[in-house]
C-alpha cells in the first residue's frame, strides 16, 4: 500500500444542464467552468476530457522543466501540444483511448545535449501521467442511494 502524503479536495456544482463549476480548496483559485460540447452541452467551458488532456500536458512539460533545472538548463518558455484520440471500449462507451503529448523545450542543441539524460526519466516524475498510465482507484458514493 501507498504512504499518503498529502489531500487536496474540491466542489463540483451543476450551473445548468452539463454545464459545471468546479470550486477548488484555495480561496485565491478561480472557479473553473466545465462543460460538454453539444449535444449534451453547450461547450460553455472546457469538458473533462480537455481538463485531463491539459493535466497531463501540463504536468510532463513541468516535469521537464523541473529536470533541466536540476541539469542546470533554464528553459525560457516550453509549449506542449496534447492529442486526445476518443474512442468507444467493447460496450461502445466513450473513452480517452490514447493521448500523444509533443513537448517543445525551445532548446539550442547544446542545451538538449545537457538534458540528455532527462529523457528516459522525466515522465516518471510527473504525478498526473504516472498515475494515469497506472489507473487510479476511484471510489463512488451516491448519497441517498
Amino acid at each position: 500500500m501507498s504512504e499518503v502524503v498529502s489531500h487536496l479536495s474540491l466542489s463540483i456544482e451543476q450551473v445548468d444542464g452539463y454545464e459545471f463549476r468546479v470550486k477548488f480548496d484555495k480561496e485565491h483559485y478561480p472557479d473553473l467552468t466545465m462543460d460538454e460540447p453539444a449535444p449534451l452541452g453547450k461547450d460553455s467551458g472546457p469538458s473533462p476530457v480537455r481538463v485531463l488532456a491539459a493535466a497531463v500536458g501540463n504536468c510532463l512539460a513541468a516535469s521537464l522543466v523541473f529536470c533541466a533545472s536540476k541539469r542546470g538548463v533554464k528553459i525560457e518558455t516550453v509549449r506542449a501540444e496534447v492529442r486526445a484520440e476518443i474512442v468507444r471500449n467493447e460496450n461502445k462507451r466513450l473513452r480517452v483511448g490514447r493521448m500523444e503529448v509533443e513537448i517543445d523545450p525551445g532548446l539550442d542543441a547544446e542545451s538538449i545535449e545537457k538534458m540528455k539524460a532527462c529523457f528516459p526519466s522525466f515522465e516518471e516524475f510527473c504525478t498526473v501521467t504516472a498515475s494515469v498510465r497506472q489507473g487510479i482507484e476511484i471510489v463512488t458514493r451516491v448519497k441517498g442511494l
